[in-house]
């Protein structure tokens, strides 16, 4: 494989990696919103929630790329096809990171958030600087993993017209016929971003250890 070749790979994988991370922001986000609406004791809010949950977490990710490029028409959103693959993507991984929120915020421990609230934090502030961050260090080693599954699952969105390392991968393959060498090389650059994710996690683990400051 030529050089040229891999490094039109290394710019696709660039794609991969700006799609993947703005959806990864976004759904870590509303994750924490819909966690919240599923342990609120108003219905109104805990069952839109657990159905977004249920929905998201069910239905395969392409057929929700599917669903999402085809229906943003429908409603008079002609946006650009990288726009639905964000918008796809960060609703899956919404879903997914609000049930690993879920737990983490069932585990912040009662006193902190009875000192918390005898100290006088209003609802807002108690959920953003008291639940959020005690969660999000609870929950830490999952959110990187469900991170790094939504950059391997970017892969689907060729599926809408987005040529990403897999997409791009795949043509330079029907038309140099290297297929091998293409995939082999995409499959490194894959590996590589996604050790590099597992790396800064580990590090922003240990950088938020309790005790540290």
């Amino acid at each position: 494989m030529s050089w040229t070749l891999f490094l039109l790979l290394v710019k696709a994988s660039g794609l991969t990696v700006a799609i993947s991370a703005i959806a990864i922001v976004i759904g870590l986000t509303l994750g924490m919103v819909v966690s919240a609406g599923m342990l609120s004791p108003n219905l109104l809010l805990s069952m839109p929630s657990r159905v977004f949950v249920s929905f998201f977490r069910g239905v395969p990710l392409l057929v929700q790329l599917l669903l999402i490029y085809n229906l943003l028409p429908l409603l008079g959103l002609n946006v650009p096809s990288v726009v639905a693959a964000v918008a796809g993507l960060s609703l899956c991984t919404a879903a997914y990171q609000a049930e690993n929120l879920r737990g983490g915020f069932l585990s912040v421990p009662r006193g902190v958030v009875e000192a918390a609230d005898m100290a006088g934090f209003r609802p807002f502030q108690l959920f953003w600087r008291i639940r959020v961050p005690i969660a999000f260090k609870l929950t830490l080693p999952a959110l990187v993993s469900e991170a790094i599954m939504i950059l391997k699952s970017s892969s689907l969105v060729s599926v809408v017209g987005v040529v990403e390392l897999t997409r791009m991968a795949q043509d330079l393959a029907s038309s140099t016929y290297k297929p091998l060498d293409l995939y082999a090389a995409a499959g490194g650059l894959y590996l590589a971003i996604n050790w590099l994710m597992a790396g800064l996690g580990r590090l922003l683990e240990r950088r938020l250890r309790w005790g540290r400051a």
